[in-house]
């Protein structure tokens, strides 16, 4: 089993109570969110200073952990497919992480559809059609096949927005592409045998490296909480929370039961204490759900995967990056089963049984065939698309996403840590000791770890 290393997850005097710190940040934003949005538009009637302010704290420290992302992606999986070769079970970790992405996906399916069924958010809703527009992008099958398949070496793809001040290019990568640019390379490396020595070598110190500098940027939680959570607050509010309000709540209540009561009952058939996965995960939770991003959040993911919960990092490093563009509770099923039996109900639009089978196939298969253009309103798309319903349904609900997102996040990333938690245990590789250590439960709690 592989020690603890420097990235771990927040540890030591600096981060005895970095729950509570992250929390004074979630506090702290909140206030300064709510006197950005009191004190309204400059002068010009742009964005005011305070609210400037907190977009360029919570966006540099998004920008950070997205900078340490392709080279952790890359150096990590690379050194697991390397190290797998310990494992004597390499081929049923991978078959077993993708049925428990299938089953716990079928889970969070279920639940939103009933939720739907039971509240009917299409029939409660002050929305009117004016609201209606169709997404600028669109989720389709064939886009996994095209996602999956790298275009260039670095996985980068470019991106054009138009504004009203010109068009603006952009580079980013494609995390699907680089997980698998990375287990192409990690497989050669493997078959390569003894001539790939240097580099494997290489490939170690790099990710050890990598792993320090994401020790570096994690410190910065606290302060990143702020500005994201405060610029969530001063730009949107909750003003859109009235017209949408049973749509919101469906989807908060379906995000809920999925995190508290689904969760820690599949960690408690597996006699694993609930209450200590939370305590390993939780600052992957909460920066999820402040930063709304599933691949930012997943260098630390990875890191309280591994140290916190007691996962093996070879395992742990396939797992988690995979997880993070194919494993989306909250965006690839409570979403959009909800959503489409709200675009249903508003367009009048009856569903019937094979409708719902329909949603279920979507949502367990879905989130795969968007991986390399990742996102709820891709999803939705998708799903809107294969039950024949009017994509301008999308508009409807945009007024509320930016709130939806960030509990859509946090159960993403939760099920991200889960699964590869679970599978250890089945396979008799997770450290028990490590998982049901009372220092993570005393880091949350802010007291000295013993």
């Amino acid at each position: 089993m592989a020690s603890a290393s420097p990235a771990a997850a927040p540890s030591g005097r600096f981060f005895s109570s970095f729950g509570l710190q992250v929390l004074a940040g979630l506090v702290l934003g909140l206030l300064l969110g709510l006197l950005a949005r009191a004190i309204g538009p400059d002068a010009d009637g742009g964005l005011n200073a305070l609210t400037v302010t907190l977009d360029l704290v919570g966006s540099i420290f998004v920008q950070l952990l997205r900078a340490i992302v392709p080279v952790l992606v890359v150096s990590a999986i690379v050194a697991s497919i390397a190290n797998l070769r310990q494992l004597s079970n390499a081929a049923e970790l991978v078959w077993n992480t993708l049925l428990w992405f299938a089953i716990t996906a079928f889970i969070a399916v279920l639940i939103g559809i009933t939720l739907g069924l039971i509240i009917k958010p299409g029939l409660h809703t002050g929305v009117t059609a004016a609201a209606e527009a169709l997404p600028r992008t669109s989720g389709g099958w064939l886009d996994f096949l095209r996602g999956l398949v790298p275009s260039n070496f670095l996985g980068l793809e470019a991106s054009t927005r138009i504004n009203d001040s010109g068009a603006t290019t952009a580079l980013n990568f494609n995390v699907m592409q680089l997980v698998v640019i990375s287990i192409v390379i990690g497989a050669a490396a493997v078959r390569v045998g003894e001539k790939s020595a240097a580099f494997l070598a290489f490939n170690e110190s790099l990710l050890a490296v990598i792993r320090k500098v994401l020790w570096w940027v994690i410190r910065l939680t606290p302060i990143g909480t702020i500005g994201l959570f405060g610029t969530a607050v001063a730009q949107y509010g909750w003003n859109a929370l009235g017209q949408l309000g049973w749509f919101t709540a469906a989807v908060y209540i379906g995000l809920a039961l999925v995190l508290f009561v689904v969760y820690p009952a599949l960690l408690a058939l597996h006699g694993l204490n609930p209450l200590r996965f939370f305590a390993g995960a939780w600052p992957a939770i909460q920066l999820a759900f402040v930063s709304r991003s599933s691949v930012g959040t997943m260098p630390v993911t990875q890191a309280v995967t591994e140290d916190e919960l007691g996962v093996p990092r070879e395992y742990a490093a396939f797992a988690v990056p995979l997880g993070s563009t194919t494993k989306m509770d909250g965006c690839a099923a409570i979403y959009p089963a909800i959503a489409a039996i709200f675009v249903a109900e508003f367009y009048q639009v009856p569903l019937d049984l094979a409708d719902y089978v329909l949603i279920v196939l979507v949502s367990v298969l879905g989130s795969a065939a968007t991986a390399g253009m990742t996102g709820a309103v891709v999803m939705l798309t998708l799903t809107l698309s294969t039950l024949g319903l009017p994509l301008q349904g999308v508009g409807l609900l945009l007024a509320v996403d930016p709130i939806l997102d960030m509990g859509r996040t946090a159960v993403n990333v939760a099920g991200q840590a889960l699964v590869p938690t679970i599978v250890s245990k089945r396979q008799g590789i997770l450290d028990e000791a490590a998982y049901n250590s009372r220092a993570s439960i005393d880091r949350i709690a802010g007291a000295p770890a013993e």
